[in-house]
């Protein structure tokens, strides 16, 4: 275990709706996306409930564009990065709290491919 890092995020979840990409006057590049996590437990009556978080993603740079041009609604990703927190007052007067996870990087998950029985080794 490296000790050093103090803000790290790891995510496996199914993205929730499209990647928007925006590009900046500057140059800068900037994705934006949701991920669902979820996770199954048993209650105390037994019952097995199935809880989802929903996580908002950020990348900048050439992963935002990476994420932009391979994942979709849908997809199965694992994320590393950490998580940022802001702030904002609304028109109201109103603070308003954000949590996001800065993706660093990120991997698409494939299914395999179900094999026909005949094709399949003994």
């Amino acid at each position: 275990m490296n000790l050093n890092v103090k803000n790290a995020v790891q995510l496996v979840g199914i993205v929730g709706n499209d990647v928007l990409l925006t590009n900046f006057e500057n140059g800068n590049k900037k994705a934006s996306c949701i991920l669902a996590t979820n996770e199954v437990y048993t209650n105390a009556k037994g019952e097995k409930v199935k809880h989802t978080d929903w996580h908002k993603l950020i990348a900048w740079g050439r992963v935002a564009e990476d994420i932009a041009g391979y994942v979709t609604k849908g997809n199965e990703i694992a994320v590393y990065g950490k998580i940022a927190y802001r702030s904002y007052v609304d028109t109201q007067g109103t603070t308003k709290y954000i949590s996001e996870i800065i993706v660093n990087e990120f991997l698409k998950i494939q299914k395999k491919a179900s094999v026909p029985a005949e094709t399949r080794p003994f």
